[in-house]
């Protein structure tokens, strides 16, 4: 009897079908898997709990460190936002005044009172108020680490933070220091706040508390001098005598790192250690943790796991003894399945198995391949559809080239270039051109745009199907990004009557040659007239109870300042400078283009004007703005390069009269936002510009 014949006939007997050798080689193989995966799996168990439990305590530990430094460095600088605050407050006549000095500093401004001690002297190192706890004392009494902060200040003309001064815990202090500057820039003298270590502006005692027998939270200088424990007797001590923390101080000293706001975490056999640093006070937060007291509690889950992995490993192996038998039915009914497709019955008669495991596996792939392939020719077909309803009704022309053949062509571009729909499909794309000149000139076009840019945006001239010429503002991108081998697609907006106009005189006239934007007189005369009208509302009767209103809603103005442009000029050479203008410009009108205008102002400075746009949405738009510029990182020479923009926000409200009010706050608002720390955008309205130290760009 053949094995077919012996197959067909136990599958012929009634009842359940008997397993053969190899289910009972496969029931003893199991067996032993099961024994073997129960205790590997408890072990692996507990190892993995105790690591994902150190894991844990790790991102927790750096984390809190973090967050700390960054709560500490804050509280850095809000000293000095109000440090600044008082200097702004101090004149020059008051420099010869020190009655008005005194007369400032205790009652003129509050913000003196965040201080526990304040002095300042003129450019000429005297001091002229030193003053204590609300009282003034002597000159001489000041202490020399204090004094040397204000000589260092005058020096260098910079903001300082000092060193830990005293030396004892309850003297500890830090000093803040301010430049007093004229309004033309030149140092006139030096203020100087200082905060005792432990107070509610630095490092309250309450920070560390409550003390944890497993873990302690420390601040620390750079030299080791502990400022902050849970034990007050530690204080002022040395970081190198902390147990745990001792040894990574030691090695952080001798690998030279700087002192980063990035926490950072050291797992030891007794104890974890996570730090963080302060880089402008140069201090440093730490964490360190028992971990042998933190690991107690999961010694003992750890014991009641391995009990239970014993219990469900015994009864998973008596299970798997009775239902063997139960078990192996599906493969059986396979293997009868599988015989009566070798015997050449008819695949849409033979029952499969209903069941899991391999076989239900086996099943389901099947039938989901079956599935799966229905279900993606409908897919095909509804995106086809799709594709095909972007094409004939997208207000701008669409194009997809492949290896200089247009591969796709939309309705509108058939129709600007006087084709039907289908009569590009597939041709050449120079016959979209009036030479071979034309043609190759583009494709080098191109390709160095995308080489710079990596894509295209520029103006081109096509052959219109009866000779005639067609401008179109072309966009270009790789369907592969940065490759245009793998095709390109290409979006087309009629510019022919823009074109034209470009050729008038007048045209030439108000409008930059090199970014084809309205020019600085043409900008001028256009929000003069705006803000004529803006002036006749605000004035007209029915208006008048609604100033508060309109003001969110009137308009606005954004001045624009190219950052790091002089990098570009000065390694790739103006041409390149020229290309990043050009490109911005472009950059500026596609996204203005609905709703407003944009205009050169000169440089590397531009405005952009939003009639009718809040407040709210013109701060929005100008992020959008700031974020696209620096995401683009132009390639010149082989040289890649990062730009960033400056932005300063003017409300068009009823308050601005004239042009050079409006970019006098523009400019002002500009200036706030490089100072701040360049590549931001920063609000502010026509009556707050006041004389800065920086010339108005309004100021013709």
């Amino acid at each position: 009897m053949t094995p077919l014949e012996r197959a067909q006939a136990q599958m012929d007997a009634p009842g359940w079908l008997l397993p053969g050798p190899l289910v009972l080689r496969l029931m003893l193989v199991a067996l032993l898997a099961v024994a073997v995966s129960g205790v590997l799996s408890a072990w692996l168990a507990s190892r993995a709990s105790e690591r994902e439990a150190v894991r844990r305590l790790v991102d927790q530990q750096t984390e809190e460190v973090e967050v700390m430094a960054r709560l500490l460095a804050s509280k850095i600088e809000q000293s000095q936002k109000v440090l600044r605050t008082v200097a702004e407050g101090i004149t020059p006549q008051m420099l010869g005044s020190p009655s008005s000095l005194h007369w400032l500093l205790q009652q003129g401004l509050p913000a003196v009172q965040f201080f526990d001690s304040m002095q300042v002297a003129r450019q000429d190192g005297e001091l002229r108020v030193n003053l204590h706890s609300g009282r003034l004392e002597d000159a001489a009494n000041l202490d020399p680490a204090e004094r040397d902060a204000l000589r260092r200040t005058l020096s260098d003309g910079k903001p300082l933070v000092s060193e830990l001064v005293g030396a004892r815990t309850t003297g500890a202090r830090v000093v803040f220091t301010m430049p007093l500057r004229r309004e033309d820039g030149p140092v006139l003298g030096v203020v100087a706040g200082a905060l005792k270590l432990h107070s509610q502006g630095l490092l309250p005692p309450s920070m560390t508390s409550p003390a944890r027998d497993d873990s302690r939270l420390i601040v620390f200088t750079r030299d080791g001098t502990i400022l902050a424990h849970p034990d007050a007797q530690r204080i002022l001590g040395s970081v190198r005598d902390e147990p745990g923390l001792g040894p990574v101080y030691a090695q952080w000293l001798q690998q030279a790192q700087p002192v980063a706001g990035r926490g950072t975490t050291v797992v030891q056999p007794a104890h974890i250690v996570s730090m963080a640093g302060m880089p402008l006070p140069q201090w440093l937060v730490a964490r360190v943790t028992d971990s042998r007291a933190m690991l107690a509690p999961l010694e003992g889950a750890q014991r009641k796991v391995w009990w239970l992995a014993v219990a469900v490993m015994g009864a998973s192996m008596a299970l798997l003894a009775v239902f063997t038998l139960w078990m192996a039915q599906p493969l059986a009914r396979l293997c009868q399945s599988a015989l009566q497709l070798a015997q050449g019955g008819r695949t849409d008669s033979i029952v499969w198995p209903r069941a899991t495991g391999e076989v239900g596996v086996l099943v389901q792939v099947f039938e989901g391949q079956v599935q799966h392939s229905a279900h993606e020719r409908q897919q095909r077909v509804q995106l086809e559809g799709q594709f095909q309803a972007i094409l004939d009704n997208a207000s701008v022309g669409i194009v997809i080239t492949r290896q200089g053949v247009l591969e796709v062509v939309g309705r509108q571009a058939c129709q600007m270039l006087g084709y039907g729909a289908r009569e590009l499909q597939g041709r050449p794309a120079r016959i979209l051109y009036a030479s071979d000149e034309d043609y190759a000139r583009l494709g080098e076009r191109v390709q160095a745009e995308f080489v710079a840019h990596g894509a295209f945006d520029g103006d081109v001239r096509f052959m219109h199907k009866d000779g005639s010429p067609v401008w179109a503002r072309v966009q270009g991108r790789g369907i592969q990004a940065h490759d245009i081998g793998g095709g390109t697609v290409w979006i087309l907006e009629d510019m022919t009557a823009a074109r034209e106009a470009q050729q008038q005189q007048d045209w030439a006239a108000t409008h930059d040659p090199l970014t084809q934007l309205c020019n600085r007189e043409a900008f001028v005369q256009r929000m003069a007239v705006l803000l004529a009208e803006r002036s006749s509302r605000a004035h007209a009767p029915a208006m008048a109870a609604m100033d508060a209103a309109e003001t969110e809603g009137d308009g606005v103005m954004l001045f624009l300042d190219l950052d790091h442009f002089t990098v570009v000029n000065d390694v790739a050479g103006h041409d390149a400078g020229d290309d990043v203008l050009r490109h911005v410009a472009r950059l500026l009108e596609s996204q203005v283009r609905q709703i407003g205008w944009a205009a050169r102002l000169g440089g590397d400075e531009f405005a952009v004007v939003l009639p009718g746009c809040s407040l709210a949405r013109g701060r929005a738009l100008a992020e959008q703005l700031r974020a696209a510029v620096q995401t683009w990182e132009p390639s010149y020479q082989g040289r890649s390069f990062t730009l960033g923009v400056s932005i300063g926000l003017v409300a068009l409200d009823a308050s601005l009269q004239d042009v050079p009010s409006l970019l006098n706050a523009a400019d002002m608002a500009c200036y706030d936002a490089k100072r701040a720390g360049r590549n931001r955008v920063e609000t502010r309205h026509a009556r707050e510009a006041t004389a800065s130290g920086r010339a108005a760009l309004g100021a013709f």
